[in-house]
């Protein structure tokens, strides 16, 4: 399968695309832990079916150590034992910050505290971001029909 678009041809989407890089460069050097940024990453991902963005986020937290039980129980967080109470609170976080077109009513009030509870605020910003950036790779992967499988670790980091 080919993508529809290579961004990086194009001039104006390069342009975009290199700033839109340099973001997510910054949130990796952000204070919120790596573990919980691949998390967040993959369940962001696996809510909007990006394909080339849950294999990228699989393989980036598998090479940084991330164990295989985890990865795999990140599509059934809530009743997986093996998240910390802080990463709960980012994937929830995520899946409200992601599904606020389902009609759930947005990130509540509980939700919130919830992540606040565990994350500073510089920590949250860094997961709000995160999130936004997130759904906006998955939704430029999905639109162009990027293809999946062939990411290597460190590619893009």
């Amino acid at each position: 399968m080919d993508a529809r678009l290579d961004y990086f041809a194009d001039p104006t989407a390069g342009k975009v695309l290199k700033y839109f890089m340099s973001a997510g460069k910054a949130l990796k050097d952000s204070p919120l832990p790596g573990a919980t940024q691949e998390l967040v990453a993959l369940r962001v991902s696996q809510i909007n079916g990006c394909a080339v963005c849950i294999d990228m986020h699989t393989k980036e937290a598998a090479a940084a150590g991330e164990s295989s039980v985890r990865l795999h129980l990140v599509a059934a967080w809530r009743e997986a034992t093996v998240f910390t109470e802080a990463e709960r609170a980012a994937l929830e976080l995520a899946e409200k910050g992601t599904r606020i077109a389902d009609g759930a009513g947005g990130v509540s009030d509980e939700v919130w505290a919830y992540a606040a509870k565990h994350y500073d605020k510089e920590q949250l910003a860094a997961l709000v971001i995160l999130i936004s950036f997130m759904n906006t790779a998955n939704r430029l992967n999905i639109i162009a029909q990027q293809p999946a499988g062939d990411y290597e670790p460190g590619r893009l980091h």
